[in-house]
């Protein structure tokens, strides 16, 4: 494409689409472990399969694509390595919705017949995120999409199961558990959401044994005081000393249980005395394995009452606990219910109440493998950034429980253990045959993994791992992973873990955590807020690269992102302000031009732009090196549009000369090649327009080189004089209401320091203020002018003669009616500020902006009575 051939307005739908075929054709992304340069890898957190994009991918990916443009740029060695999880829970829940809408179960179907469902169901919709994530721009090497239930990967989970099975590493036990009864499966630690909740705190009587009065104890759930087989009181407790080692009656049940001293108890917690069930709360399962308790399940998998509930067998978990309540007030034995919030853990997939229950499950012995995750971070050979992160994740690392690894699911990596007729397990590498297992009567278990057992594989895996592979000994371990800071416990510690103990290596060297996405109020996203932003529709109406843009901008690691559609407005903005720049540029250009600095006869202000050319190239450099790319957008947004656009190329377009068209060149390929990371698209339509098009592309351009060469302090501070001056009689200008065309005459009051620089950039103020002559004289000299305006500048006291130019009737009355109207600006703001509800009540931004506009008409009502005293 042509100069000529660009567009007037930018249209990101077309270039978008058609620069993204282009590149894809040409295999820009992909990567070869025999490719020259020092290796770089960036794992993508794998979405689920059943995924679109969403705005926190969106984010997440940005960042990503930044770092890993950035670095192929730098002539890296790139890999960004895609794919998808088959995410277990969430992706069976879809087919069975799926099912449950054409009247039928998975039941109905049959394990093998729903497996294949929901393969179709992959094959039909699995790949939608990859292809959302190509309208976003991601540069990942498509070519390599792993899924983690491909062969190869299948066979790498099985080995590692045995493989720990082996090492005693996993094991089947008979262990309190999360179980979710809308999922009917197990799940871990991590997969559990706590909320604080209004609820209840219920207080019993259980009576004595011996027909005394017995104990008081308080409970959140009193349903499942049927499973109860103990109450606890503190050993230090003298109110309850006299009856440990005795016994209580539990109502309803009319079971003796005994009294226990045990240190885990809270004196301070109801009355001091709780019941215990240790089939139902993980605290009262650690008493009862201390006791020698027994643990009664009290509930089936759909979170009903079972058979040990008695007569409230069926019941749902509200209606037993309303019963119960009931049925021992009846008795007398219901003392008082007190409002309680307390907390409550709901399955974060399905959002329903989970349930502590006694089930036998597989679990891995994370001891030994969290240690020396943790030793690695502590040593240094991975970090997180921000470094603060470290903290959590090295205590969730050092009280880390047994991880629960078995899900009640038939879509999955299945289990690969059988049972004998015997019930002894047997762990194959491989399937038994169908001789041995006719023979042996071999049944296999019908659980599947964990999903996050299998996605802990992912920076292994998909470089060919358990092979020794070219592609694993080349980007093995990984550069940087960047992920949000909310799965560093369901993902990172994983993979850490593992990776440690199969490979002895660290997955990642650097963990990158970037905040959640906020609306502009830094408001959660939700449905039920109404605020929820959909990628998707913003990369429509505004283009991919303001989306990625905006979000960029107020991303610093670790931070929440807050984001509001004007900001990609502006975003959008500011990707038309450089389309805009890029036709007058190239316009004006033959060609990109080689630079020649020496030899150019260059003017104070191609000095100072080839300065600060070089000095936004340092800041975005410096911002990458941290990975605060909010501070490289920044930099970049300040130097293109305050500096380039409204500063260099005003005044390039007054010439027409050799100097400013190889500055002009090397400014704006700089600015292109800073800013593809960041806004991929609009980078590559204009640099290849700069370069000729045919086969060049920024994707594989150079990184800009440090040039400090080219950074010249004396042009920088000489030029911020020509702008405080420019700036400031357009300031004039504008509160006097001159025309664009109307010519002032300036009569300059100067410091000696001040009429040097002034001196030589006096070319460039009279071509941006609109000055017709300027003089230097002295204070008197200027106000024997009068009447005259007053502008104050460094090293300077700028006169301009109004004779001639307004009529200073009209002048001087429209100065008072816009001074009126300032001073009401001002009383209103202050006295909305005076009211301590709205300072109270309303959110904080809207009371600073109200602090903000009072300085502005402050400074209006100052600038304005200035102008009445200067016309006299």
């Amino acid at each position: 494409m042509s100069a000529a051939e660009l567009s007037k307005a930018y249209d990101p739908a077309e270039v978008e689409a058609r620069l993204y075929r282009w590149w894809e054709q040409r295999d820009l992304f992909a990567a070869s472990p025999d490719a020259p340069g020092e290796p770089f890898c960036i794992m993508l957190p794998l979405p689920n399969v059943t995924g679109s994009l969403h705005i926190g991918h969106a984010l997440d990916h940005s960042v990503q694509d930044a770092i890993i443009r950035r670095v192929r740029m730098q002539g890296f060695n790139a890999l960004w390595q895609p794919g998808t999880d088959h995410a277990g829970i969430a992706t069976q829940n879809v087919v069975e919705r799926e099912l449950a809408a054409e009247g039928v179960s998975r039941h109905d179907l049959g394990r093998e017949a729903f497996v294949e469902r929901v393969w179709a169901f992959k094959a039909r919709a699995g790949d939608t995120i990859l292809h959302q994530m190509r309208r976003l721009g991601a540069s990942c090497d498509w070519h390599r999409s792993v899924f983690t239930l491909d062969e190869h990967y299948q066979r790498a989970v099985r080995d590692v199961f045995v493989t720990l099975y082996e090492q005693g590493l996993i094991y089947r036990g008979y262990r309190l558990i999360n179980w979710c009864p809308q999922d009917r499966s197990a799940i871990s630690d991590i997969e559990v959401d706590h909320s604080d909740e209004p609820g209840e705190l219920a207080f019993l009587r259980y009576p004595g044994s011996d027909g005394s009065e017995g104990v008081v104890v308080a409970t959140t759930r009193a349903e499942t005081m049927l499973g109860d087989t103990a109450v606890a009181v503190h050993p230090d407790d003298e109110r309850y000393a006299p009856l440990v080692g005795t016994t209580v009656v539990l109502p309803l049940m009319d079971r003796e249980i005994p009294v226990v001293a045990d240190a885990h108890v809270d004196p301070a917690f109801g009355t001091g005395a709780v019941k215990v069930t240790p089939a139902h709360d993980p605290n009262d399962y650690e008493i009862g394995q201390r006791h020698g308790l027994e643990a009664i399940d009290v509930m089936t998998d759909e979170a009903r009452l079972n058979a040990n509930g008695g007569r409230y067998a069926g019941l749902d978990r509200e209606e037993a606990r309303r019963q119960v309540k009931a049925h021992l007030d009846a008795l007398g034995l219901l003392v008082r219910v007190e409002q309680r919030t307390h907390s409550v853990g709901h399955c974060s997939r399905c959002d329903a109440v989970v349930e502590p229950r006694l089930s036998e499950q597989w679990f891995v012995r994370v001891e030994p493998l969290a240690r020396r995750a943790a030793e690695a971070v502590r040593s240094g050979r991975t970090t997180f950034v921000p470094q603060r992160n470290a903290k959590g994740f090295l205590d969730w690392l050092d009280n880390l429980h047994d991880w629960c690894i078995s899900r009640q699911l038939w879509w999955g990596h299945r289990i690969p253990a059988w049972y004998d007729r015997h019930g002894e397990v047997h762990v194959f590498r491989q399937d038994p045959s169908a001789e041995e297992v006719e023979r042996r009567g071999l049944r296999q278990d019908p659980d599947v993994l964990d999903t996050w057992f299998s996605s802990q594989l992912w920076p292994m895996t998909t470089l060919g791992w358990p092979d020794e592979t070219p592609d694993l000994a080349t980007w093995y371990p990984t550069s940087v992973l960047v992920t949000g800071y909310d799965i560093n416990t369901f993902w990172v510690s994983r993979m850490l873990m593992i990776g440690l103990h199969l490979r002895d290596e660290v997955p990642f060297h650097t963990v990158l955590n970037h905040g959640m996405v906020r609306d502009q109020h830094g408001k959660k996203m939700s449905k039920s807020f109404g605020n929820v932003i959909d990628p998707l529709d913003f990369i429509d109406r505004y283009g991919a690269d303001a989306l990625r843009f905006a979000l960029l901008r107020a991303s610093s690691p670790g931070q929440d992102v807050p984001l509001a559609e004007e900001w990609v407005e502006g975003a959008r903005r500011f990707a038309n302000k450089l389309w805009n720049a890029g036709r007058f540029v190239l316009a004006q250009l033959p060609g990109y031009v080689e630079p020649d600095f020496g030899a150019a006869a260059l003017q104070p202000e191609d000095r100072w732009i080839l300065s600060r050319t070089e000095a936004a190239r340092a800041a975005v450099d410096e911002a990458f090196a941290c990975y605060d790319l909010a501070r490289a957008a920044r930099s970049l947004y300040a130097f293109v549009w305050e500096e380039l656009c409204d500063w260099y190329l005003e005044l390039a377009k007054l010439r027409n000369d050799a100097a400013a068209a190889m500055v002009l060149s090397h400014a704006f390929d700089t600015a292109l090649r800073l800013l593809h990371p960041l806004m991929p698209f609009v980078t590559e339509e204009l640099w290849r327009t700069l370069h000729g098009g045919g086969e060049a592309t920024l994707v594989r351009a150079a990184w800009p080189s440090a040039a400090p060469q080219l950074r010249d302090p004396d042009a920088e501070e000489h030029f911020a004089a020509v702008c405080e001056a420019v700036t400031a009689l357009r300031r004039f200008r504008a509160d006097h209401g001159l025309a664009p065309a109307a010519r002032i005459d300036v009569l300059a009051d100067a410091s000696p320091g001040g009429r040097t620089v002034l001196a030589d950039a006096l070319d460039a103020i009279r071509r941006l203020a609109g000055v017709a002559t300027w003089s230097f004289a002295d204070a008197a000299t200027a106000q024997a002018a009068a009447p005259v305006g007053k502008v104050v500048v460094g090293g300077a006291d700028l006169y301009v003669p109004l004779a001639g130019l307004v009529d200073l009737d009209e002048e001087r009355d429209r100065l008072r009616r816009e001074l009126e109207r300032a001073r009401a600006e001002v009383a209103r703001a202050e006295g909305k500020l005076a009211n301590a509800g709205f300072v109270a009540k309303a959110p904080a931004e809207v009371v600073q902006a109200e602090r903000d506009k009072i300085g502005a008409w402050r400074e209006a009502t100052r600038r304005l009575t200035a102008q009445l005293v200067e016309l006299g």
